[in-house]
């Protein structure tokens, strides 16, 4: 059934990696896989991370299948870990959230319930944007385009580029913003540009899935989320796909979440069910 088939290319953010172990010069330097490394170039277990997995080697007492949609617990500390614990859109119920394989498995679940209750619908994402992006949606059926986003003339935010590209997008589009530590550029946002972004974004129509895989990486948990947590609270509804990777290193662990933001949670639930529905399919 398979004789014919030939190799599929390499990842080419894997493909880097291959060349610089190959690379012989001492005074190399890896950034194609954004990990965490110390002076000696290891990427350390975390203290706290070594000091919870104790704990959870001595308390746990089952291996038994856990929720769909995970564990409570975990859901709702990543809710006030992005919006924090007093947020509006956790105490009212707005926001829901389940526990996915990775932030690449959280985009996964988004991209195939937009795919399925949108399939019309485009995902704009930033020009340049993590390579992984338009695969993920692609794989999802998804139409992929892409706004402005660097200027390399300034090494800023082609800022107004990217409003006008945002003032062109049909109602129902989905948009693709970094929480921060943009990647691949480092670039932000500042806090006045959100607002605005927040702003067109709703009044175009559109939905915001916010990548937000570095969370106290650029200035720290609270000010990383300034940008997330305008978005929210101007829009109706947006997802944001969290990663733990980065914060906690647990990178080899594949841990994130996808978060919904709803009109109400009545609407906020509905969605809920089919995220469940896709993750069933998925894992």
């Amino acid at each position: 059934m398979f004789e014919q088939l030939t190799s599929a290319p390499p990842d080419a953010i894997l493909g880097i990696t291959e060349a610089f172990k190959q690379d012989s010069n001492p005074s190399k330097i890896n950034l194609s896989v954004g990990v965490f490394k110390d002076a000696a170039g290891n990427t350390p277990i975390l203290k706290s991370v070594h000091t919870v997995e104790s704990r959870l080697l001595e308390t746990e007492t089952t291996k038994s299948y856990l929720p769909i949609d995970g564990p409570p617990t975990y859901n709702r500390l990543s809710q006030e870990l992005v919006f924090g614990a007093q947020s509006e859109l956790v105490q009212s119920g707005r926001a829901v959230t389940l526990h996915a394989p990775g932030g690449t498995g959280a985009l996964r679940v988004a991209a195939d319930f937009i795919g399925k209750q949108r399939p019309g619908a485009t995902v704009w994402v930033s020009e340049p944007t993590w390579p992984n992006h338009p695969s993920i949606f692609q794989a999802a059926g998804l139409k992929v385009a892409t706004y402005p986003y660097f200027d390399a003339t300034t090494n800023g935010v082609n800022f107004a580029g990217m409003l006008a590209a945002l003032q062109g997008m049909a109602a129902g589009d989905v948009v693709v913003l970094h929480g921060c530590c943009h990647n691949p550029t480092g670039v932000d946002l500042a806090a006045d540009q959100w607002q605005k972004i927040a702003e067109v974004t709703a009044a175009q129509g559109l939905l915001p899935l916010l990548d937000f895989a570095y969370q106290g990486f650029a200035e720290g948990l609270e000010a990383d989320a300034q940008g997330v947590r305008t978005v929210c609270a101007t829009v109706p509804e947006a997802f944001v796909a969290s990663s733990f990777s980065k914060n906690f290193g647990l990178y080899n662990e594949r841990v994130g979440a996808l978060t919904f933001v709803g009109s109400s949670p009545d609407a906020a639930q509905t969605v809920l069910s089919h995220l469940k529905v896709a993750v069933r399919a998925n894992y």
